[in-house]
């Protein structure tokens, strides 16, 4: 039992802080007219997820997203029925950590913010909204094949995986709001009702995480045996 429990609660909660954080940094610029802007949510996304995917990544490895453990899966690294409770539980927390965004926030702020959940911007179409959250996750996955599931990786944490959030919300945070992981939208979405757009931040970041692991399965990672570059 405690095999099984211990990665599920380790992506319970490396997800609960990041979508705690990422939704109140959203509430929180609403509340105070703009005080951390696009920079300062930004930094809090890539913060809170560097440590949360450094601190599990030794018990879960570090998924935090499901888009992360779509590629993983496609790349034949875990199982259908453990990534499945890998999701579920990513969700879950997702939603939890939402909770606790609208009973701690202003609630002005927060219903305004809808909690929290990434907004497209009228400037974007849908089909544009989607290729930019793909590709924007592709990047984001490589970095996880590249630093953590590689072998010949350096040993960063999960620090270099956290930091490509920086850049990814710097541009396209006010088109998409960059999610790049459906639990950060799911969660916020249910407690506020608020499901404008929602297919993006699913089919976006799982398009972009296939690609991920394809590129990464069948390409770029070594294969058994090779030498080291």
């Amino acid at each position: 039992m405690r095999p099984t429990l211990r990665p599920l609660a380790a992506e319970f909660l490396g997800t609960f802080l990041f979508v705690f954080v990422g939704c109140g940094a959203v509430v929180l610029n609403t509340a105070q007219n703009g005080i951390l802007g696009v920079g300062g949510i930004a930094f809090a996304h890539a913060l809170a997820f560097a440590i949360a995917v450094t601190m599990t990544m030794n018990i879960s490895g570090g998924h935090i997203n499901p888009a992360v453990t779509f590629g993983i899966w496609v790349a034949g690294r875990i199982d259908a029925r453990k990534a499945t409770m890998y999701v579920v539980s990513q969700l879950a927390a997702a939603v939890l950590a939402a909770l606790v965004v609208r009973w701690a926030y202003p609630t002005g702020a927060g219903v305004a913010a809808s909690f929290g959940v990434p907004r497209l911007s009228p400037d974007i179409s849908l089909a544009k909204a989607i290729a930019l959250e793909a590709a924007l996750t592709l990047f984001l996955v490589s970095a996880v094949f590249g630093t953590a599931v590689s072998g010949h990786a350096p040993r960063v944490g999960g620090f270099a995986i956290g930091l490509t959030l920086l850049p990814a919300v710097l541009v396209a945070g006010p088109l998409t709001g960059a999610a790049l992981n459906p639990a950060r939208a799911f969660g916020p979405a249910l407690v506020s009702m608020d499901w404008h757009g929602h297919i993006v931040y699913w089919l976006g970041p799982l398009l972009g995480a296939a690609v991920a692991a394809l590129l990464w399965g069948k390409v770029l990672l070594p294969l058994p045996g090779d030498p080291e570059p």
